[in-house]
C-alpha cells in the first residue's frame, strides 16, 4: 500500500482532488492510500470548506491555515508547513494541482525532501511572466516527477521546454516523465453535471428561469486591483445590462476593492442597475448550473473558461492571453482583456453565433489514468 499526499490550498484544486479522491476510491483503494492537506491559502468558508462538503472530499487531514499575506510571506509559511508534515510522516509521492502558491510551495518542499511530486495540470502557458500563476507553474514542472498535461498544446509547451526531453534523474534514480492525461475537470464536468440539478435551486432561487443571462466572474489582481481595468470592466457589464442580465457571484477580493477601485459614476450606476444581479460567491453546484444556463460567460477565471466550454457555452476571457489557447482556436472564445468596446463587441459577437465545442480535453478518465500513473512509478 502506497501513501501520496494530495495538497490543496484554493478552490479550484479542491475541485481538482475530488477527481482523484473519487478514482482511488472506486478503483484503486487497495493500492493506495491518500491523505490532504489544506494549506489555507483560500480559507473563507464560501471559498473553500462548502468544496469539501458538496463535492464529498474527505476532510483534510491536515490544515495549515496560512491565511493571506504577500506571496513571500504566505510560500514561506506553507513550505515550512508541508516540510513539517513530510518529515513527520512517510509519504510516497506528493500531488498537486494547477498554479497557486500552494503548488508552488508544496513543490519546492517536497522535492529538497526527495518526495516525488506529481503535477496535475502540467504544460500550461500563457507566456506572461508578470504572473504569480505563470512563474508558479513553470517552477513546479521543472521540479515533479510526473507532469500530467491536460491537452497536446500543454504536452508541446513541455517539449519547447525541454521538460519532456530531460535527462534528469531524481533521488530514486527515475527519470520525469511526461502524460497527456486528460484534464480532471472534464471528468468532473460529467460527473457533476448530472446531479447537479437536483442538489441546487439556484436558477429558481434568482428567478433566472427561462431568462436569458450572461454570468460574469472576476477575481484576478490584476483586475480587481487597478482602478482603470475593473472600471472598464465594469463599464462593459453595465453596457451589457441594457441588453439581458448579468448575473455576477461576487469574488471576497472583488467585494472588499470594488467601491474604491471603479470610478464613482460607474459604482453608482452599478449600484441602480436592475440588471446586474450580485450574489454572494457561488458554490461548486451553483456556477455548474450558472454555467450551463447561461447565453454568455465572461471572465478572468481560467477554470470557468473551461467550464463554460464542457458545457457549450461561449466565453469572453478578461484577459490579454489564456493558458486555454484551444478555446480561443476553436472559436468558443474571445480574448477582450478589459477593454470596455472590445468586450461589448465580443458579446455582440458570440451571442448569435453557432460556436463547436469539440472534445479537446481527454475522455473523461483522466483521473483514472493519472492514479495508474502514480502507483506504477
Amino acid at each position: 500500500m502506497k501513501r501520496i499526499l494530495n495538497i490543496v490550498g484554493a478552490r479550484p484544486q479542491i475541485i481538482k482532488a475530488a477527481a482523484l479522491t473519487r478514482a482511488v476510491k472506486e478503483r484503486f483503494a487497495s493500492a493506495l492510500e491518500e491523505r490532504i492537506l489544506h494549506t489555507g491559502q483560500h480559507y473563507d468558508s464560501n471559498m473553500s470548506a462548502v468544496f469539501f462538503d458538496e463535492l464529498g472530499i474527505p476532510k483534510p487531514h491536515y490544515q495549515l491555515a496560512v491565511g493571506s499575506g504577500s506571496h513571500g510571506a504566505q510560500t514561506a509559511k506553507m513550505i515550512s508547513g508541508i516540510e513539517e508534515v513530510l518529515l513527520r510522516e512517510h509519504f510516497d509521492g506528493v500531488v498537486v494541482y494547477g498554479d497557486t502558491n500552494s503548488t508552488l510551495a508544496a513543490s519546492v518542499a517536497s522535492a529538497k525532501l526527495h518526495v516525488p511530486v506529481f503535477h496535475v495540470e502540467a504544460g500550461l502557458r500563457s507566456f506572461n511572466m508578470t504572473m504569480p500563476e505563470e512563474q508558479n507553474r513553470i517552477v513546479c514542472d521543472h521540479l515533479a516527477n510526473i507532469c500530467f498535461a491536460p491537452t497536446a498544446t500543454a504536452m508541446e509547451n513541455l517539449r519547447h521546454e525541454g521538460i519532456a526531453d530531460s535527462q534528469a534523474l531524481f533521488a530514486d534514480g527515475k527519470g520525469r516523465k511526461v502524460v497527456n492525461s486528460g484534464d480532471v475537470m472534464y471528468d468532473n464536468s460529467l460527473y457533476y453535471a448530472k446531479i447537479s440539478a437536483s442538489r441546487c435551486d439556484i436558477i429558481e432561487r434568482l428567478e433566472l428561469k427561462n431568462t436569458p443571462f450572461v454570468l460574469a466572474t472576476i477575481h484576478r489582481d490584476y483586475n480587481t486591483d487597478n482602478p482603470d481595468r475593473l472600471t472598464s470592466i465594469f463599464s462593459a457589464l453595465l453596457a451589457i445590462a441594457r441588453q439581458t442580465r448579468v448575473v455576477l457571484p461576487l469574488h471576497p477580493r472583488t467585494a472588499k476593492l470594488l467601491e474604491q477601485n471603479i470610478d464613482s459614476q460607474v459604482y453608482n450606476a452599478l449600484k441602480a442597475a436592475e440588471n446586474v444581479l450580485i450574489v454572494p460567491p457561488a458554490s461548486f453546484f451553483e456556477i455548474i448550473e450558472l454555467e450551463r444556463q447561461a447565453q454568455v460567460v465572461l471572465t478572468d477565471s481560467g477554470g470557468v473558461q473551461k467550464e463554460a466550454f464542457f458545457y457549450g457555452r461561449p466565453c469572453i476571457i478578461l484577459r490579454p492571453e489564456t493558458e486555454w489557447v484551444e478555446i480561443i482556436a476553436h472559436g468558443a472564445g474571445i480574448l477582450a482583456d478589459a477593454d470596455t468596446r472590445r468586450i461589448i463587441e465580443a458579446y455582440s459577437t458570440l451571442v448569435g453565433k453557432q460556436v463547436q465545442f469539440p472534445p479537446l480535453f481527454g475522455d473523461g478518465h483522466a483521473a483514472e489514468r493519472i492514479v495508474q500513473e502514480i502507483i506504477n512509478y
